[in-house]
């Protein structure tokens, strides 16, 4: 497993996403995920599915200290100190003490921004949050998180159709993760040619190389989610083959600003 290392800490760089993973099926898919050796598990609060990766936390063998988990703040708990309050849920239902990562999930423009920053660095400085970070942030709005408090990671949609160029080079500057999520553009990398092409070269398939063009770069972790045992396996088995400079430029190239993720509903990507 490769790991990255932010502001003096180690994130593996590939991750198990929960999004859209229910109930039984999240719990089961958490554990094995554990089992194949992800250490990198995504939760949120809009996923509504915090309780069931709290129960595969349990059931799992691997010491809670070993996993970095990641949560995410719901819009709609930004106001006043509700961050804060449902963070503490947050934890309750994960059964934990502590998350090393909680993210504002989705900007909201009617709460001022120094409300759930705020809320989440007092959490952090009892620890019960180890990082705060931001989820779909432009780089203005996340320059203006930036100065109300230290930032660890923006988390946002990432895969060789959409490039995050000024993003990644914003994380760059200012020492923070990038995580990708949708890393494999909801399948659609199974029937490229160039990817089908490269992977050819390594025996390893095409999400295969799109996730590893992902972590390959500096800074940058992917979260791939998988209902299917064999996509989860498929998913981690990418740290035997580094693709080259000529091949990881010729899936840059594969770019055509192709955004899967709608926004709430007013949110304008920067261009």
């Amino acid at each position: 497993m490769i790991h990255h290392t932010v502001q003096g800490v180690a994130v593996p760089a590939i991750g198990f996403g929960t999004f859209r993973l229910p109930g039984e099926a999240c719990r089961e898919g958490v554990e094995h995920a554990l089992d194949l050796g992800y250490r990198h598990i995504d939760t949120a609060q809009g996923y509504y599915n915090e309780e069931y990766v709290g129960e595969a936390l349990a059931r799992s063998s691997v010491p809670r200290e070993d996993i970095f988990l990641v949560s995410k703040v719901m819009p709609d708990n930004f106001a006043g100190d509700t961050a804060a309050s449902s963070t503490r849920e947050s934890l309750r239902k994960l059964g934990t003490d502590y998350v090393d990562l909680m993210l504002l999930h989705w900007p909201n423009p009617e709460v001022p921004l120094e409300q759930p920053l705020e809320s989440l660095a007092r959490l952090q400085r009892e620890g019960a949050v180890r990082h705060i970070g931001v989820s779909n942030f432009a780089p203005s709005l996340l320059e203006r998180a930036a100065a109300v408090t230290e930032l660890f990671c923006n988390q946002v949609e990432y895969h060789p159709y959409l490039s995050q160029r000024a993003l990644v080079d914003l994380a760059h500057r200012k020492d923070l993760l990038l995580t990708a999520y949708c890393p494999i553009a909801r399948g659609k990398v199974l029937d490229d040619p160039v990817l089908q092409e490269i992977g050819a070269r390594y025996g390893k398939s095409p999400t295969q190389v799109a996730l590893r063009w992902l972590v390959q770069q500096e800074g940058v972790a992917a979260i791939p989610k998988s209902a299917q045992a064999r996509r989860r396996s498929e998913n981690i088995d990418v740290f035997d083959f580094e693709l080259s400079g000529e091949e990881m430029q010729a899936i840059h190239r594969l770019d055509r600003e192709e955004r899967l993720v709608d926004g709430p509903a007013g949110m304008v990507w920067e261009r």
